[in-house]
């Protein structure tokens, strides 16, 4: 499934750019306040600070906003992290490097991550598939990474497990956002991102012929 097509009346692509991201901006902040069902498209152009048929020079529909809000948000977690992440080298700091990394994007993206997760299931059947593969690519970000933790002799861990740890990590990353309404009142992203580190990697290294009672 590839990158769908934004209709748009403006040719100008610098132009299109320009005004799309104010859209994703104004409605991030209207889809965290009143949902993306009981956002209008007029309260977005407001938002953005242009007409409502200005708006529709620019996009067809409200749900056309929904992919660009969630398009735009992988594409900013991905740039960021390829920004931090050093992938050509192996070692078990290079991948704790990039975890907390990963933590850090999250705690800056907090509202984004939090829209996005809450209203992609409003996207069309043509739009979702294609934003789903974007998580996809992330996570095989960090199977990369893990794996060249295992091919140097760092963990051990089969094919399955190496995915698995993958998405593990997506998710504790996640969690910060999701639950930060509890999780920030006790802990830093510091703290939480040390104590998941711990508990993803040293949890892994323990002996397994370790009997649990």
């Amino acid at each position: 499934m590839g990158k769908k097509k934004v209709p748009s009346l403006v040719k100008d692509e610098k132009l299109i750019q320009k005004r799309r991201e104010e859209m994703v901006k104004a409605a991030v902040t209207l889809f965290k306040e009143k949902g993306f069902h009981r956002t209008t498209t007029r309260e977005i152009a407001k938002a953005a600070g242009f007409s409502i048929g200005t708006l529709y020079e620019y996009i067809r529909t409200k749900e056309d906003v929904l992919y660009l809000v969630c398009d735009s948000i992988y594409d900013e977690v991905r740039s960021r992290l390829q920004s931090e992440i050093v992938m050509d080298q192996p070692g078990i700091n290079r991948l704790k490097e990039a975890i907390a990394a990963y933590f850090k994007v999250m705690d800056e993206m907090q509202d984004e991550v939090l829209v996005m997760y809450q209203e992609a299931k409003s996207l069309s059947d043509e739009a979702l598939p294609y934003v789903l593969r974007k998580e996809i690519e992330m996570t095989g970000m960090f199977e990369k990474l893990i794996q060249r933790s295992v091919d140097a002799g760092n963990l051990s861990l089969t094919e399955k497990e190496v995915n698995l740890l993958a998405h593990n990590i997506m998710t504790q990353g996640q969690m910060w956002t999701f639950r930060r309404w509890v999780l920030q009142k006790e802990h830093t992203l510091e703290s939480y991102t040390q104590f998941q580190i711990q508990l993803l990697l040293n949890g892994i290294a323990m002996d397994q012929t370790t009997t649990h009672v």
